[in-house]
């Protein structure tokens, strides 16, 4: 994917997040991903990203793919692989099938 056509999706996902907001709970801020001894950068998880706002669910990541409950808040979360993705995983049970794949590793890693 182009780094163009990144910035439009990036300004569309922004530009929806903003008109849903209003309609949402306050989600957390960005959480910076435990990085693993062979990742290309650090990832940074944004939930107004990830969240559809036609119909808004915390559900459909939490508790089933990410706990969140009984973890003390200063506690962040274990460092997952491509490999355990691959097969469906913590990001992998929509990325590689739903959502955009792994074939781009600037989408998801800083480098």
């Amino acid at each position: 994917m182009t780094s163009r056509k990144l910035a439009t999706l990036l300004a569309a996902a922004l530009a929806a997040a903003a008109a849903g907001a209003a309609d949402l709970p306050r989600l957390p801020g960005a959480l910076k991903l435990p990085q693993g001894g062979d990742s290309p950068g650090v990832v940074t998880f944004n939930h107004d990203m990830h969240v559809d706002f036609a119909k808004p669910s915390c559900v459909a990541c939490h508790p089933r793919l990410f706990s969140i409950l009984g973890r003390p808040a200063s506690r962040s979360p274990k460092a997952t692989t491509h490999e355990a993705m691959e097969r469906g995983e913590a990001c992998g049970a929509c990325h590689a099938r739903t959502a955009f794949d792994f074939g781009d590793c600037t989408m998801c890693h800083a480098m």
